[in-house]
């Protein structure tokens, strides 16, 4: 990703969106970038939705383990009441936020503060997941993750629900899911 020097010295903000399935890999390009932020001593604010307890309440954790202290949140206004003074502002699993998530991060963009958010884009069905779409239409960088597919080895970018629950948020891990190519998961739901 090249980004331009900015010649005028006023503060230019943008946002980054990391999609992708599960296990592809977004929390952990999320901590990597964050930290790069941290080392260039920016000042950096992290918020996850306060329902996403699967590793830890508190810290944004990856799937191998790697870990980030973060504030747990319900409402994304709540960013905007948080996010003072800040250089760059992280946002993990923002399919889980309503839409008002894409309203925080333009505001956040337009006051001069970098958004780095990462989520899934589609859900379990295959179909694009709550905000993501609209943080998509409106970022300025994209970075598309993408997982193996444990049945066939191939490119695997839909997150395969493993259970029969119906519920578009289910909270779980290798346990309930597990990332498929488009093969792989077309011929999963036919058996269903």
């Amino acid at each position: 990703m090249f980004i331009e020097p900015n010649l005028s010295g006023e503060r230019v903000g943008w946002i980054e969106v990391i999609c992708g399935s599960m296990f592809s890999g977004k929390t952990e390009e999320l901590i990597r970038r964050l930290k790069r932020v941290k080392i260039a001593n920016l000042k950096v604010e992290i918020f996850k939705p306060s329902i996403d307890t699967r590793y830890d309440e508190i810290q944004v954790v990856s799937h191998d383990s790697n870990a980030i202290l973060s504030t747990p949140i319900d409402n994304p206004q709540t960013i905007l009441l948080l996010a003072n003074d800040v250089d760059v502002v992280g946002i993990d699993e923002a399919q889980f936020f309503d839409i008002e998530i894409v309203n925080v991060c333009q505001i956040l963009a337009s006051k001069g503060i970098r958004v780095i958010v990462a989520g899934l884009d589609m859900d379990y069905l295959g179909k694009p997941f709550g905000a993501m779409p609209h943080l998509l239409a409106v970022a300025d960088y994209i970075t598309k993750l993408h997982a193996i597919c444990v049945q066939c080895g191939n490119i695997a970018s839909i997150s395969y629900r493993k259970t029969e629950a119906d519920d578009q948020v289910l909270l779980g891990e290798k346990d309930i899911y597990e990332p498929r190519c488009r093969r792989c998961f077309n011929k999963g739901t036919e058996l269903r």
